[in-house]
C-alpha cells in the first residue's frame, strides 16, 4: 500500500533565508522516509497554500511545523484540510520536544549568560502562551539558569521588557533564546531587545527532523 504523503504546514515568510530553511527541512525529512513524498503547504503569506497542496494529492498527513498551538494550528490548518476535501489527517505539534535544540542554538551563540529570555512569536490563545511558559521551565532546567517567557507580538511581556526586567533584577549578562523555527521578521526583531546574546532560530536541527518524522509516524500508526 502506498504511504500517505507528508505535508509540512509552515507559517510562511518573505525572508529568502526562512524559505530556504523550509526547503532544507523538507529534504532532510524525506531523506529518512523512503517511499514517502514530502511536500510543503503554507498557512500564510506564500503559495502554494496548504489547501492548494492538499487539493492536488490524495491521502496525506499534515505535520504542523509550529512550536505551539496558536490560531494557525487550531483553526487555519483544520479549515484548510476541510476546504481541500477532508482527506488529510492533522498530526501533533513538534514543539514540545525541541527545548534541547533551543539550548544548542543558545550555546552556539555564546549563551546562556546569567539569565535567559525564551522569545516566542506570541499568540492571543492562552494554550499557546502556556506552552511557551512550559518550554521556558524545561529550558531553565536544561541550562541551569533563570528563564522567562516573552513574546514578539500579541502577548506580554515583550522580549525587550523581559530583558529589561532581568537586568533590573541584577542579571548582568542576559541572553535571548529564539523559540522560532526559521529566520524572518520575528527573528530580526530579537536583535533589538537589548540582550547580550541572541540565538539563531532552531532551523534544520536533527531534533526538528526527528520530531517531524515522529509526528508523521504517530499519525499513520492507527491505520
Amino acid at each position: 500500500m502506498t504511504a500517505p504523503d507528508l505535508v509540512l504546514a509552515l507559517h510562511g515568510t518573505r525572508s529568502r533565508a526562512g524559505q530556504a530553511v523550509a526547503a532544507r527541512l523538507a529534504d532532510a525529512v524525506a531523506a529518512g522516509l523512503p517511499g514517502v513524498r514530502v511536500r510543503i503547504g503554507w498557512a500564510d503569506v506564500l503559495t502554494p497554500t496548504l489547501t492548494d497542496t492538499l487539493s492536488g494529492i490524495g491521502e496525506a498527513v499534515v505535520v504542523p511545523a509550529f512550536l505551539t498551538a496558536g490560531y494557525h494550528v487550531t483553526s487555519d490548518l483544520p479549515a484548510a484540510i476541510e476546504a481541500s476535501g477532508g482527506r488529510a489527517r492533522l498530526a501533533g505539534l513538534i514543539g514540545p520536544g525541541l527545548v534541547d535544540a533551543v539550548a544548542d542554538r543558545l550555546v552556539e551563540a555564546g549563551g546562556p549568560g546569567d539569565a535567559v529570555v525564551l522569545a516566542a512569536a506570541g499568540s492571543k490563545r492562552q494554550r499557546s502562551l502556556d506552552e511557551v511558559a512550559a518550554a521556558a521551565r524545561r529550558l531553565s532546567r536544561r541550562v541551569d539558569r533563570p528563564v522567562v517567557p516573552a513574546f514578539v507580538t500579541a502577548a506580554h511581556p515583550s522580549v525587550g521588557e523581559a530583558v529589561a526586567d532581568l537586568r533590573a533584577a541584577g542579571h548582568r549578562r542576559v541572553a535571548v533564546a529564539a523559540y522560532l523555527l526559521a529566520p524572518g521578521v520575528f527573528a530580526d526583531r530579537l536583535q533589538e531587545a537589548g540582550a547580550d546574546v541572541v540565538s539563531a532560530p532552531i532551523g534544520v536541527h536533527r531534533l526538528v527532523v526527528a520530531a517531524v518524522r515522529s509526528a508523521y509516524a504517530a499519525a499513520t500508526a492507527t491505520e
